[in-house]
């Protein structure tokens, strides 16, 4: 079972890298090159080591994706580092392709057009790579390693990067530049933060009720939806009761809603929206994590 859906996984996350990939090329030959925009990631960081030290921008690319690469290696281990390569090989053709499909022509003269479109299809681009498991490589290999090891988000520490590379320009943009620059790291980030957990939030439920047990089995038969029974306390009365927790996918909120009214209209309900949830039946397949609770 679990070669199987490792099987179907992986095309899937070749497919979402090729499409990052194209997206992504597209949205700097549409709106980030015609514009030229202030940019951050390594191209950024290139720009201002060469206006430092004279180091070729190419190489310093070269150089630096390289050197991030072998990091990811070391740390991200060997499956992440061989998408990476992939991804960044195919990034260049896919950039080359459209530049001659699709001429020179930009396709719009509006500045604040470009920064909107050029954030929001860049970020989506990079979380449609991430989510297949690699990078485009250079700068978005380090927000990788701190979300590992500090759970820190990546569209927050890619963003905070970029934030500081885009200061770094200062000296030879304008200060109107800098602006849009800003604006365009922050429409990456938002972009790239609602790609990253489009699909992966779900909606926490408590009911508090004097009827909770025919809750929980009405969400446990007819729903079929793990439930945790926690013992409570009034604050006023101090009498016991019991608080039903559950999380569900967003679409089944309205059947746990219609259930738990039916059994008891008064009953109290807490909805609030999570981020991410591991577990059976989320992130792992009931069936499978049922055979290993056997087992």
């Amino acid at each position: 079972m679990a070669h199987s859906k490792a099987g179907r996984g992986k095309p899937l996350s070749v497919l979402l890298v090729l499409l990052g990939n194209i997206l992504y090329a597209l949205s700097v030959k549409l709106f980030l090159l015609p514009a030229n925009l202030v940019s951050g990631g390594t191209t950024g960081l290139g720009l201002v080591v060469n206006q430092l030290t004279g180091i070729p921008l190419t190489v310093f690319i070269f150089a630096f994706n390289v050197a991030m690469l072998l990091l990811g290696w070391k740390i991200l281990g060997r499956q992440f580092a061989l998408t990476t390569v992939f991804s960044s090989l195919f990034y260049p053709l896919a950039l080359e392709v459209l530049e001659k499909l699709l001429g020179s022509e930009p396709v719009t003269e509006d500045l604040l057009l470009n920064v909107i479109f050029a954030g929001l299809s860049l970020g989506l681009s990079l979380g449609l790579v991430i989510r297949g498991g690699a990078s485009t490589g250079g700068m978005d290999i380090p927000p990788l390693i701190l979300q590992r090891f500090f759970r820190i988000p990546v569209s927050v520490s890619l963003w905070c990067f970029d934030f500081l590379i885009v200061l770094t320009q200062a000296t030879y943009r304008s200060f109107e530049e800098l602006l849009y620059g800003i604006l365009l790291l922050i429409l990456i980030s938002l972009s790239l933060n609602q790609t990253l957990l489009a699909g992966t939030s779900r909606t926490e439920v408590k009911i508090v009720s004097s009827r909770a047990e025919e809750i929980r089995d009405a969400i446990l038969f007819q729903v079929d939806r793990g439930v945790t029974m926690l013992h409570g306390e009034g604050g006023y009365l101090h009498r016991s009761t019991e608080v039903i927790l559950s999380v569900v996918s967003n679409h089944e909120l309205p059947k746990i809603e219609r259930l738990a009214r039916g059994v008891d209209p008064d009953c109290f309900m807490i909805v609030s929206r999570v981020t991410e949830v591991w577990g059976r039946g989320f992130s792992r397949a009931k069936k499978d994590s049922d055979n290993a609770a056997k087992n």
